[in-house]
């Protein structure tokens, strides 16, 4: 048995991958505002704490397609001293995505420029970028954080452990009632061979812009962001990715674990008489095994 979950609009949430300044660099950009409410609602997230996990889930979704192969896997993994403690977001190449925050309900003042404090809610730590790409080992890279703020860590990872020169910027604006108003992101990179002369102008670009939400609640659709990102540049739209919140866990993949943790251990929980609850940490499903389900699973594990 699981919880029912609330539903989330499919469809509506999508990543652009495009090209610009003949090729010299590439951008993504994201408008994510259904998969960061779906959320909201199953983590029962406090605003600061639904910020921080919608801007990494929002950067999750948009480094997973960048991955080139189908069965590729990104975890963005931050542990950090603030009140939140940490966050851990897993995205796969066709930008599935699903994540939680450590301390769900953490409440701060707003920053001294009224918005909600990430920066504060985080404090410091270590963000790790884990990626499983079929090798016996995933590659780790890890950065201490550099704000708290997530895009300006996620910048900063980008050219200390990739060597590539980034900008990334992402955005959670709450509504009123304290659900989600928008939110989205981009992530530009510039290639190996970019021009000065392109360099400067992404800078100018990128200084004149308003906030990612400002943006996204002018009615900018991704495709508007990166032509505002590149103005006076070339755009070659690559191609539109559906993007949503997607948890893989089932009761059966839970039995699976249940059984790692060996006869000895289910025996003992038989012998209590009790059923048990497990709960996916992803998605908040609680799955519930009877006696008769674990004596099930020792005899099917014989």
């Amino acid at each position: 048995m699981s919880c029912k979950k609330p539903e989330q609009k499919t469809g509506v949430d999508y990543i652009v991958r495009a090209t610009g300044a003949n090729h010299q660099v590439r951008i993504f950009a994201a408008s994510t505002r259904e998969l960061v409410e779906y959320a909201r609602q199953i983590h029962n997230t406090s605003p600061v704490a639904t910020a921080a996990l919608g801007r990494l889930l929002t950067a999750g979704a948009m480094m997973g397609c960048m991955q080139k192969g189908e069965k590729d896997l990104l975890t963005l993994q931050i542990k950090c001293s603030g009140p939140i403690k940490g966050l851990t977001v897993t995205a796969d190449a066709a930008a599935h995505v699903k994540g939680y925050v450590d301390q769900p309900v953490v409440m701060l003042p707003p920053s001294k420029e009224g918005k909600l404090d990430v920066g504060k809610a985080l404090d410091m730590g270590v963000l790790s970028v884990i990626k499983d790409i079929g090798m016996k080992e995933p590659y780790v890279g890890q950065t201490h954080l550099v704000s708290g703020e997530i895009a300006e860590d996620l910048t900063y990872y980008f050219a200390t452990s990739e060597q590539v020169n980034s900008s990334v910027a992402l955005g959670v604006l709450m509504e009123k009632d304290n659900t989600v108003k928008c939110a989205g992101g981009f992530i530009l990179q510039l290639m190996p061979f970019a021009e000065e002369e392109v360099i400067e102008k992404l800078e100018k670009n990128i200084g004149k812009l308003p906030s990612v939400t400002t943006m996204l609640e002018d009615g900018n659709r991704p495709e508007d962001i990166i032509c505002r990102v590149l103005d006076g540049m070339d755009v070659e739209i690559m191609d539109k990715v559906p993007t949503m919140f997607d948890c893989n866990c089932s009761k059966e993949r839970v039995e699976k674990a249940i059984v790692s943790i060996g006869k000895e251990e289910i025996q003992s929980m038989i012998d209590e008489g009790e059923p048990i609850e497990v709960n996916c940490h992803f998605c908040n499903s609680h799955y519930i095994f009877t006696v008769d389900d674990l004596e099930h699973i020792i005899q099917r594990s014989r």
